[in-house]
C-alpha cells in the first residue's frame, strides 16, 4: 500500500500522503454516516415505518406470522429487528463522533498490514458496546408495554413515563458520572496509549472500541432513552440529538451544554406534565 511505503519518500511527498490519506478516512466515515442517516429516513418514509418503532414489531404484519412460527419469537424476532435498527442508528448519530480516536488509532497502525483489520476491531468494539445497551433497553421498553397490556391504567397514563424519562435526561446532565465518562472522550490520544501495546493486537483494537464505547454509553445514555419516548422514526430528533451528543464529546466548549440542555429538558418534563393535567382538567 502506498501509505505504509510512506517511509521511503522524500518529506513532502510524506506529508501529501498522510494528507491525502486522513482525508479519505474523514470521507469514508462521513460517508458512511450519511447512508446510515439515508437507510434510516428511506426507511422512516416507507410503508414499513412502523418497523422502526420497537412498540410496534409484533403488530399486524409480515414480522406478525414469524413471530408466530419461531419458538420464542415473540422476543427473538423482536429483538433481533431491534438490534438491527438500532445499530443503524448508532452507526448514523454516533459514529462520526468517534472520528478523533479512530484518525488517532489509524495513524499509529497505518503502517502496519494488519492495520484495516485492527481499526475495523475498534469500530466492531464500539458497536458491541452500543448493541448490548440497546438490547437492555429494548428489554426494559419491552417491559413497560407488557405491563401496559396487563394493566389499562399503565398504558392510559403512559405519558407519566415519558416525562419522568425527559426528566431524567435532563438531571443526569448536572451528574458526576457523566462530565467524569465525557472526560475520557476528550482524551483521545491517553486513552488509546493506556490500552494500545501491540502485543495482541486484535484483542487489544477491539478493547479499545468496547471501551470507548462504554464510555460513550456512560455519558450519553440518558439522551438515547429520549429516542423511546418519541419513538426511533423521529429522524429530525436523532439528527438534533446526534448534533448536541457530537459537540460535547468533540468541542472544547460541549460541556457548556450541561445547564442549557438540562435546564430545557427539566421543564420539558415540567411542560408535558402540566399539559396533560390541564387536558384531564
Amino acid at each position: 500500500m502506498a501509505e505504509s511505503n510512506a517511509q521511503t519518500l522524500d518529506a513532502p511527498s510524506r506529508r501529501a500522503l498522510v494528507v491525502r490519506g486522513t482525508v479519505a478516512f474523514r470521507t469514508l466515515i462521513v460517508a458512511l454516516a450519511v447512508l446510515a442517516w439515508l437507510a434510516l429516513w428511506l426507511w422512516s418514509a416507507s410503508p414499513y415505518a412502523r418497523y422502526l418503532d420497537h412498540g410496534r414489531w409484533t403488530d399486524i404484519g409480515a414480522f406478525a406470522a414469524i413471530c408466530r412460527a419461531i419458538p420464542e419469537g415473540d422476543y427473538l424476532v423482536p429483538a433481533t429487528l431491534h438490534a438491527l435498527a438500532w445499530v443503524l442508528m448508532i452507526s448514523a448519530m454516533m459514529l462520526p463522533t468517534t472520528l478523533p480516536i479512530l484518525e488517532l488509532f489509524r495513524r499509529m497502525t497505518r503502517e502496519r498490514a494488519d492495520g484495516r483489520a485492527l481499526l475495523a476491531a475498534v469500530i466492531g468494539g464500539y458497536l458491541v458496546a452500543w448493541l448490548a445497551f440497546g438490547l437492555v433497553a429494548h428489554a426494559a421498553d419491552a417491559g413497560v408495554h407488557a405491563l401496559g397490556a396487563r394493566y389499562p391504567a399503565v398504558s392510559l397514563n403512559g405519558w407519566l413515563i415519558g416525562a419522568a424519562v425527559v426528566a431524567l435526561a435532563g438531571a443526569f446532565q448536572f451528574s458526576a458520572l457523566k462530565y467524569r465518562c465525557l472526560d475520557q472522550c476528550h482524551t483521545p490520544l491517553g486513552f488509546v496509549l493506556q490500552r494500545w501495546h501491540g502485543r495482541r493486537p486484535l484483542a487489544e483494537a477491539f478493547r479499545i472500541g468496547i471501551d470507548h464505547g462504554a464510555f460513550c454509553v456512560g455519558c450519553c445514555w440518558a439522551l438515547m432513552l429520549l429516542m423511546f419516548v418519541v419513538g426511533a422514526g423521529s429522524i429530525g430528533l436523532m439528527l438534533l440529538l446526534a448534533l448536541v451528543m457530537a459537540a460535547e464529546k468533540n468541542l472544547p466548549w460541549g460541556k457548556r451544554l450541561r445547564t442549557p440542555l438540562g435546564a430545557t429538558l427539566l421543564a420539558g418534563s415540567v411542560a408535558i406534565v402540566a399539559w396533560h393535567l390541564v387536558s384531564i382538567g
